[in-house]
């Protein structure tokens, strides 16, 4: 074979290879960053494969996407004049292409994770190249992190190539072991910029169909068009046909179109014609679609955030990376000069992120977990990562693999564990197949796997009964090979079934199969018509037209949105004989006392539970117990703590307390907001056996209270806080403690002559404040300072009231007259 073929046009990348050659013939490791079509990820390969090092040993070249790698592919194939499968081959999970004479392999990531697993010595392989590195998915961290603990201790001759287009050289360098890092300086036509600011309250389908139409008016060219999902792109092409002419194509570009489907949108336009390309992040690399000079981009991304507390992975819309964003530009200037339509102001672009975050930190990680365990590594963090897995998803992705019997307590793989890391599935749903298959039912489970990990297969129905069956009928090529690849899942967990353990349950459906590998998504319906509450507490909705929003029990595969608004994608109807029989040991039953504010009592159901779902309930006799007596004290407490029996003396001897708390913090605080937040502490021992507030006494209440008060305290109450105060006439007047001013001693003023001093409590500390009152007892003067009183306003006291009152007794010096009750005879 020659030196290597002459390239099809002049790339930018041609001026760097012989520097790169010789980097790699020097280094067993590298760094390339070149911009968006310098032309890195098919001819770097091509220029490598005589090079005197690889000795003719393969060529492995990681390749993001099955789109980008067919296409890579092909590229490279077309340049040799061959067809794919000779000297350059393709290896994906559907229509692989490998022949003896094959020396480039272009694969995907996840492909190569499962190739060094499987042979950690990559026998016959003498350079890995990871292409658009900076997309930093799972698969490419890992792959390059096991890539480079096999290159330590077993393969020191084996290169590793790093290639990107917006990427951190010196950082990946760095994980490189200090690598060299060759820069291309790329080549770019020039490409307009035009920002549109959008209408927040405009649907983004719509904003985009007109951005697109005016792009198409303004400019000449296809156009690209960038959105965040498949609805979105199907929603605008729909608007879309209403506002083009006969000589403009429509064409989405997503993961889940069919190869054929894909090459459509791909292809250049026909002679005479305008193309638009309606694209998610697919297309932001490894992609050149000839005859695009137009990008409309809506600045947003459909990304998978994982929350490990609920084992849940679901898409969000998000605004892109200005990495990202930059990418989406570039497009627009791979063949010609172009322009590139932002919905958005110019000045937020400074206000993105710069880089989109890592699979590795927002991801579901016990796959990852499962591969590592594989490779003999328990911790994960041990290997070379270029941003460590975190660990609590670590921790997480562990206490869920224990769960499935994957790994024993140090991490290492069980028989089950060495059984779901040999179906090329997600842990769950290898589970769900190894256990189908111990009772008959492979090859079902098979078929809904394939549905669920092969996006856009059978369909994007909600309900996944509908989705298997039109996958059986579908007659396609991509159906038919996930179909043989469905049957080789079936057969490989045939051989690691086990006998079957617990009931016996029809398996026939995808309900009961679904649950098998998401038991923690069993869902109840919650009363309103289509929503659903999940055994890990999540809640979701379907539309209520939907079928299976009026299913009782559904098993939720897939959902969208925030916790307050999650919408269901993808479930199957479960019926309740099945949960009961696929997991009777998750089944509590429990009695549940609850307390019921309408009826203001108590009620006690019997219940079985899975989870947060209730199963079922029976009413049952409310328990006398502490733990009832508890619920119901905190249940009044709510209500507010003047529900309760009070009677004058109780609300007396409180408000004593509170005033005495006042002036001396070593009383106790028996505020209400103290009282009703322990009210299952102070109320509840009293309240034992009691089943609703109108049982409550204000005997129990006084006991709770009179409780709160310690020993040593009770007997300086009636001292420091007495409930009367005895005036000089030997009356015994109650004091009122519930007066904002202090407490109140109300009495005719008759009865304090001959009082010099002030009268007090709490051992003379605080003063009374007197509501001296008339013979009729109306109030005439309030005082804190009674000798004060006697020598100043008194004597306008006296004048008013000696002749309102002729038969008391009004002296002109009180302090020397001796107090009274009585009035004066007749004619004195």
């Amino acid at each position: 074979m020659s030196s290597g073929p002459a390239p099809s046009r002049d790339l930018p990348i041609e001026a760097v290879l012989p520097t790169l050659a010789t980097t790699l013939a020097a280094c067993n490791a590298c760094v390339l960053v070149a911009p968006p079509g310098a032309g890195k990820t098919t001819r770097v390969p091509l220029a490598l494969l005589e090079a005197t090092w690889l000795d003719g040993a393969k060529i492995i070249l990681l390749e993001p996407r099955r789109l980008a790698a067919r296409g890579a592919a092909e590229r490279m194939a077309r340049t040799l004049g061959e067809r794919v499968g000779d000297t350059v081959g393709l290896r994906v999970r559907l229509g692989s292409k490998i022949s003896a004479r094959t020396r480039i392999e272009v694969v995907t990531e996840g492909v190569f994770t499962r190739m060094i697993l499987d042979d950690p010595e990559l026998t016959g392989i003498g350079a890995v190249l990871f292409d658009e590195f900076h997309e930093r998915s799972l698969d490419a961290d890992l792959g390059l992190a096991l890539a480079l603990d096999a290159q330590g201790a077993l393969r020191n001759d084996l290169r590793l190539l790093v290639m990107s287009a917006t990427l951190d050289g010196a950082r990946v360098a760095g994980l490189l072991g200090d690598a060299p890092v060759v820069e291309s300086e790329g080549r770019a036509y020039p490409v307009e910029t035009r920002y549109s600011g959008r209408d927040p309250n405009q649907r983004i389908e719509e904003a985009m169909t007109d951005a697109i139409a005016r792009a198409l008016r303004a400019d000449p060219g296809s156009v690209l068009a960038f959105l965040p999902g498949q609805g979105e792109i199907r929603r605008v092409a729909t608007l879309l046909a209403e506002r083009v002419d006969d000589t403009t194509d429509i064409a989405p570009l997503y993961g889940a179109l069919t190869p054929t489907e894909q090459d459509r949108a791909i292809a250049p336009a026909s002679t005479g014609r305008r193309k638009v390309v309606l694209a998610t992040s697919i297309a932001e690399t490894s992609l050149t679609i000839e005859g695009v000079r137009i990008v409309v981009d809506s600045g947003l991304s459909r990304v998978p955030v994982y929350e490990p507390g609920l084992g849940l992975t679901r898409l969000v819309t998000a605004r892109a990376s200005r990495a990202s964003v930059d990418q989406r530009r570039g497009r627009a200037g791979r063949t010609e000069p172009g322009v590139c339509h932002r919905l958005w102001a110019e000045a937020a672009t400074s206000a993105l992120e710069p880089f989109g975050r890592p699979e590795i930190l927002a991801a579901d990680l016990a796959g990852l977990l499962l591969d590592c365990a594989a490779w003999g590594v328990a911790d994960p963090t041990t290997l070379a990562f270029l941003d460590p897995p975190p660990a609590s998803a670590l921790a997480e992705a562990r206490a869920m693999l224990r769960v499935l019997d994957a790994l024993d307590a140090d991490g290492r793989l069980t028989p089950m564990g060495v059984a779901l890391r040999a179906l090329p599935l997600p842990p769950r749903l290898a589970r769900m197949v190894v256990q189908a298959a111990a009772r008959g039912r492979a090859r079902e489970a098979a078929a809904l796997a394939a549905v669920l990990v092969e996006r856009g297969l059978g369909g994007d129905a909600v309900d996944l009964g509908d989705r298997v069956e039109r996958h059986t009928r579908d007659r396609g090529q991509r159906a038919q090979d996930m179909r043989r690849l469905a049957e080789g899942w079936a057969n490989q967990a045939r051989g690691f079934a086990a006998e079957p353990t617990g009931q016996a349950v029809a398996l026939d459906e995808p309900g009961p199969l679904l649950a098998l590998a998401y038991p923690d998504r069993v869902a109840r319906a919650r009363g309103r018509d289509g929503e659903f509450v999940m055994v890990n507490g999540r809640a979701g909705r379907l539309d209520p037209a939907l079928a299976l929003a009026r299913e009782p029990f559904l098993v939720v595969a897939d959902l969208v949105g925030t916790a307050a608004n999650a919408r269901i994608l993808a479930a199957a109807p479960i019926t309740l004989d099945a949960i009961e029989a696929l997991f009777p040991e998750r089944i509590a039953s429990v009695t549940q006392v609850t307390f019921d504010k309408g009826a203001r009592a108590l009620r006690a159901r019997a219940q079985r539970r899975l989870g947060s779902l209730t199963l079922g309930e029976r009413i049952l006799p409310v328990p006398a117990d502490a733990e009832s007596a508890v619920i119901l004290a905190q249940g009044i407490a709510e209500l507010g703590l003047a529900v309760l029996p009070w009677t004058p003396a109780l609300s007396q001897w409180l408000a004593r307390l509170r005033f005495l708390r006042k002036a001396d913090p070593a009383w106790p605080d028996l505020s209400d907001d103290i009282l009703t937040a322990t009210a299952g502490v102070w109320l509840a021992p009293e309240i034992v056996g009691r089943a609703s507030l109108d049982a409550v006494t204000a005997d129990d209440l006084g006991r709770a209270l009179h409780a709160l008060l310690p020993w040593d305290l009770r007997a300086r109450l009636d001292t420091e806080a007495p409930i009367h105060f005895e005036v000089p006439t030997g009356s015994r007047i109650a004091l009122d403690y519930d007066a904002e001013g202090g407490p109140v001693l109300a009495v005719r003023v008759q009865e304090l002559f001959g009082l010099e001093r002030h009268p007090a409590i709490a051992g003379g500390r605080v003063p009374l404040v007197l509501h001296l009152l008339s013979p009729a007892s109306r109030p005439i003067q309030i005082t804190r300072d009674l000798p004060g009183f006697w020598r100043g306003s008194w004597s306008a006291v006296r004048s008013e009231m000696r002749g309102r009152y002729p038969r008391h007794p009004w002296p002109e010096d009180p302090v020397a007259e001796p107090p009274t009750r009585r009035v004066k005879p007749r004619g004195t």
